[in-house]
């Protein structure tokens, strides 16, 4: 905010309409242009939210409304911010007035007869401090959207970076790079047959290319090798969900959140012999249950070091063998209706 103070706008409110006639000539003496009056104290509260004063002149006695009722009336209102000055004006010289008025949030008391000079003293001195008050208030926004900003590309850096490094250790078993994109994308789908809300299935869609981000930290001679794993080297690979958690975990960010749960939990199986808490059925998250089948299907159709791709029908056969042991049957049967919906989607391609 940066006004020259002749610009404030500046409101009068005296039920008498010589008073403000002699205060309008005083302001406008000293360059000021933008002045509203009213004498009817009942349009005060409207009138401050039409105009936005930047300064309010109000009288005290008035009938039917007097100045202090006019100042309870805007506190009670929500007193406009950032911060709008009154400059109570009264023939009542006593204490008791001041703080009467001080106390319902007046900024500045001046006793009538009014003296020129010191209206326009006091009027500038309060036009400064409610300008500094704006522009401190512009100040802050502009700051609070600069570090807004900055954490949302924090965040989005961050999840760049885990995304690289999933994909970094995805391309340590599968030499194009691509498994993980594809359990996103069917564990979305998944999610949507199954009905879950559209903000839901999209962060799913996310988080569940990083599911195996924990294999950054499986030694080549395990995670690559051809043969059966003997069972310490087992136990090692199934770290990759703890590790995988902890890369991802996040207070402030649902996405990473979610990412994390995924990693933990989409090696846990329905019927409790999964890793690595042994949870079964439902308290088995529903991201990890989806992931789960999501996950299986394409590992068992796509070609690694250790295995050829089966046939998807193969696939389906297993995990429809599976169901109720390693995998939730409605999940399953999500899965299901997604494969179908896919078959006449192709078929009506072809």
């Amino acid at each position: 905010m940066d006004r020259p103070l002749e610009q404030g706008r500046i409101l009068i409110v005296d039920d008498e309409d010589d008073n403000i006639q002699v205060l309008r000539r005083i302001l406008e003496a000293d360059g000021f242009v933008n002045i509203e009056s009213t004498s009817d104290p009942f349009e005060v509260a409207a009138l401050v939210i039409e105009l936005d004063p930047d300064l309010i002149l109000l009288d005290v006695v008035m009938p039917g409304m007097n100045g202090h009722e006019v100042l309870v009336q805007l506190r009670a209102a929500g007193a406009r911010e950032p911060y709008v000055p009154v400059l109570v004006l009264t023939s009542d010289h006593s204490r008791q007035a001041q703080r009467d008025a001080f106390s319902l949030g007046a900024k500045d008391f001046l006793t009538k007869p009014l003296s020129p000079s010191e209206v326009r003293l006091r009027v500038r001195n309060l036009l400064e401090t409610r300008m500094l008050h704006l522009a401190l208030h512009d100040q802050n926004d502009i700051l609070e959207t600069r570090v807004n900003e900055r954490t949302a590309e924090l965040r989005e850096a961050r999840l760049q970076v885990l995304h690289r490094l999933a994909r970094a250790a995805e391309y340590r078993d599968d030499d194009t790079g691509r498994h993980t994109r594809r359990v996103g994308q069917t564990a979305s789908r998944i999610a949507r047959a199954m009905g879950l809300p559209q903000k839901q299935v999209s962060r799913i869609r996310m988080a569940a290319p990083l599911h195996d981000v924990g294999k950054i930290g499986i030694p080549d001679a395990i995670l690559l090798s051809a043969g059966k794993l003997s069972d310490a080297e087992y136990e090692v690979m199934k770290t990759h969900c703890r590790i995988g958690a902890d890369l991802l975990a996040s207070d402030d960010v649902p996405l990473l959140a979610l990412a994390a749960e995924i990693a933990l939990s989409h090696h846990e199986r329905w019927d409790g012999t999964g890793y690595p808490n042994a949870l079964s059925a439902t308290d088995v998250p529903l991201s990890g249950r989806i992931v789960s089948v999501a996950d299986t299907y394409d590992a068992l159709t796509h070609a690694r070091p250790y295995k050829g791709a089966w046939a998807p029908e193969a696939a389906l056969e297993e995990i429809r063998r599976l169901t109720g042991r390693a995998f939730d049957p409605d999940v399953v049967a999500a899965f299901e209706h997604v494969l179908a919906e896919e078959a006449i989607r192709t078929g009506a391609a072809a």
